[in-house]
C-alpha cells in the first residue's frame, strides 16, 4: 500500500527490517527465525530515531539476525500490539525493543541506542555489556581500531596509559574498575584508554607493542612507547602513584634452574636416565614442571633429604628429578600428567608411584622402609557419576551445546573441593534427564587443562563458573552443598518457563 512506502521512504528503511502488521506472521517469523529483535512504535514517526540506526545493524548483521518493525498506530499494528500485551506509547520516545531467542521471548532490550552496542548484543544476546557501556568507565577512552589508537596517540598532548585487553580474560575483568577510578582520579592530567585487541584483526598492534597476554598495559607520552606497566595486583592508588611517577618494570630475576643449582639431587635427561637407574639398587625419581607451584614447595623438602641419601656413605637409595616438561620421551614413556609424581625403583625397575611422599621426614622414612603405598583412590573422574568431566580438547565444544551449564574447576589435592565434590555430583544426578543443562567439572592439574583454567580467570580451588552456550555469564558464589547447586539450576530453569509462559500467553 501507498502509506507503507511513504513511511518507510520517509526514514530509508532498510529492505533488511520486515515489517509485520499480522499476528501470524509474527509467529511465523519468531518460529523460524532464531535471533530476533522486534521494535514496536506508537506511530510510524516515533520509529525515525531508532530505524535509520537499526538498518545499520541490520545490514551489519546479515544472515545472523532478524530485525522486525510493528507500528502499533496502523489498524492491522493496533491489532497486533493489543495481543502482544505491548504498549510502547507509555514508554519514552513512544518504542519499545524486545528480543526473541530459538522462538521464546528472551529480554527487553535495555542496553544504549548505539551501533556498537546492538551489534555486540545480537553477537552474543546472553553475553555480559561491553565496558563502555559501564557509566562508571565514563572516564576511561574507548578505543575501537587501530586508525582511532593511532590518531590518539598523534594529537593527544598528555601522557596515556593504554589498557589492552579481551573481553573474557578475568583479570582484566578484576582490573577495569581500578583503571576506571584511576581514569576518573586523573581525569584532564592523563589519558587512561581501554581497548579489546583480542580480534585476529590486531595481531600487529599486539605484535608491535609485545601483548603476549591480556590485560597488557602500555604508558605513551608525546606519541612515543615508553614503559609497561605491570602490576597486575595494583589497586588506583598505586596506579595514579605510578602515573606520577612512572618507571620501567623492575627486569624480574630469572629463576636458576633446579638442574643448575648446588643441589645434591641427581638430575637426569632423556639421555641419562635409564643408565642411571640400572646402576642404583634403589631410586626415589621427582618427575616435576618448573611452572608448578607444588613441586617448587617440595624441592627444598627433597634437597635436603637428598643431602643426606646422595651423599651418605651407607644410604638406602638415592633421590633424582627430571624435568618431565623438557625430557618428554621420559615423561611420556611412564605417563606423567600430574606434577610432582614421584615414582621408586629398584635396579631400574619401577616398583611404585607415591603421591604421598611430600615433606623430607616422609621421604626418609620410606627410603629406608620401602613399601607399596595404600590403594590410591579412585580420582572423581573414574568414578561413575552424571558430571560431564572435561578437558582442553574438549572444553568448548561440549559448553556450547548446553544452555546452563556449571562448572567446576578444581584440583583433586584441595580440601575444599573434596568436600564440594558429593554435592555437586548429587546435583548433576538430579538434573541429569535434562540434555539442556550440565555441571561439568576440569581438572585443572592434568595436562593442558591448565591453560584452558588459566584463561577462564581461575585463580583458587575450587572456582565454580555459569556458562550459558558456552559463553562465561558470571562466576556462582552460592551455598556449596547439594541444596545450593540444585537451587542455582532450578532458579535458571524457572526462569526459562516463565518465559515461555509469558510468550504463550503473549500469542
Amino acid at each position: 500500500p501507498v502509506w507503507l512506502l511513504s513511511a518507510l521512504e520517509a526514514v530509508k528503511v532498510s529492505p533488511l527490517i520486515e515489517k509485520v502488521g499480522d499476528h501470524k506472521d509474527l509467529k511465523k517469523l519468531l518460529r523460524t527465525r532464531t535471533n530476533v529483535l522486534v521494535l514496536y512504535t506508537k506511530t510510524a514517526a516515533a520509529g525515525d530515531a531508532h530505524l535509520k540506526l537499526l538498518s545499520d545493524v541490520a545490514q551489519a548483521l546479515k544472515g545472523q539476525a532478524t530485525i522486525a518493525w510493528v507500528d502499533c498506530g496502523d489498524s492491522d499494528g493496533r491489532k497486533l500490539c493489543k495481543k502482544m500485551k505491548v504498549d510502547p506509547g507509555s514508554r519514552q520516545g513512544g518504542a519499545e525493543l524486545l528480543h526473541f531467542k530459538d522462538g521464546s521471548f528472551h529480554t527487553e532490550y535495555s542496553r544504549p541506542a548505539t551501533f556498537k552496542s546492538m551489534v555486540a548484543f545480537l553477537k552474543d544476546p546472553s553475553g555480559p555489556p561491553l565496558w563502555e557501556e559501564n557509566p562508571e568507565a565514563k572516564d576511561v577512552v574507548h578505543v575501537e581500531t587501530e586508525k582511532d589508537f593511532r590518531k590518539l596517540l598523534k594529537k593527544e598532548e598528555r601522557p596515556v596509559l593504554m589498557m589492552f585487553y579481551a573481553p573474557w580474560c578475568g583479570v582484566c575483568k578484576r582490573m577495569q574498575p581500578i583503571f576506571q577510578q584511576a581514569a576518573t582520579e586523573t581525569k584532564g592530567k592523563y589519558v587512561l584508554a581501554g581497548m579489546n585487541v583480542h580480534p585476529a584483526q590486531f595481531d600487529g598492534l599486539k605484535q608491535e607493542f609485545s601483548v603476549k597476554g591480556y590485560p597488557t598495559f602500555c604508558y605513551f607520552q608525546k606519541g612515543r612507547f615508553l614503559h609497561h606497566y605491570e602490576n597486575y595486583g595494583a589497586g588506583a592508588a598505586d596506579l595514579v602513584a605510578w602515573l606520577k611517577d612512572p618507571q620501567p618494570p623492575q627486569p624480574k630475576t630469572p629463576e636458576v634452574p633446579w638442574a643448575e643449582t648446588d643441589s645434591a639431587v641427581f638430575h637426569l635427561t632423556d639421555e641419562s636416565f635409564d643408565g642411571f637407574l640400572e646402576e642404583q639398587p634403589a631410586a626415589l625419581v621427582m618427575f616435576y614442571a618448573p611452572w608448578c607451584g607444588h613441586c617448587k614447595k617440595m624441592k627444598p623438602e627433597f634437597d635436603e633429604a637428598a643431602e643426606i641419601l646422595n651423599r651418605g656413605s651407607d644410604s638406602p637409595g638415592v633421590l633424582a628429578a627430571l624435568d618431565a616438561t623438557v625430557h618428554k620421551a621420559v615423561g611420556d614413556r611412564f605417563k606423567i600428567s600430574g606434577f610432582p609424581t614421584l615414582k621408586y625403583f629398584q635396579n631400574g625397575e619401577e616398583k611404585f608411584t607415591l603421591p604421598q611422599l611430600r615433606s623430607k621426614d616422609k621421604i626418609m622414612e620410606f627410603m629406608h622402609n620401602p613399601q607399596a603405598p595404600p590403594p590410591p583412590e579412585r580420582s572423581w573422574e573414574d568414578r561413575p557419576s552424571s558430571v560431564s568431566h572435561l578437558g582442553s580438547e574438549d572444553f568448548r565444544e561440549a559448553l556450547k551445546k548446553k544452555r546452563h551449564a556449571l562448572v567446576m574447576f578444581y584440583a583433586p589435592w584441595c580440601p575444599h573441593c573434596k568436600s564440594a565434590v558429593p554435592h555437586f555430583t548429587a546435583a548433576a544426578e538430579l538434573f541429569k534427564e535434562d540434555r539442556k543443562i550440565v555441571y561439568a567439572a576440569v581438572d585443572c592439574t592434568k595436562g593442558l587443562n591448565h591453560d584452558v583454567c588459566k584463561q577462564e580467570g581461575v585463580e583458587g580451588y575450587p572456582t565454580f563458573s555459569y556458562y550459558h552456550y558456552g559463553k562465561f555469564v558470571e562466576k556462582y558464589n552460592g551455598d556449596r552443598g547439594e541444596a545450593g547447586f540444585t537451587g542455582f539450576m532450578r532458579s535458571l530453569r524457572g526462569r526459562d518457563q516463565e518465559k515461555v509462559g509469558k510468550k504463550k500467553e503473549e500469542l
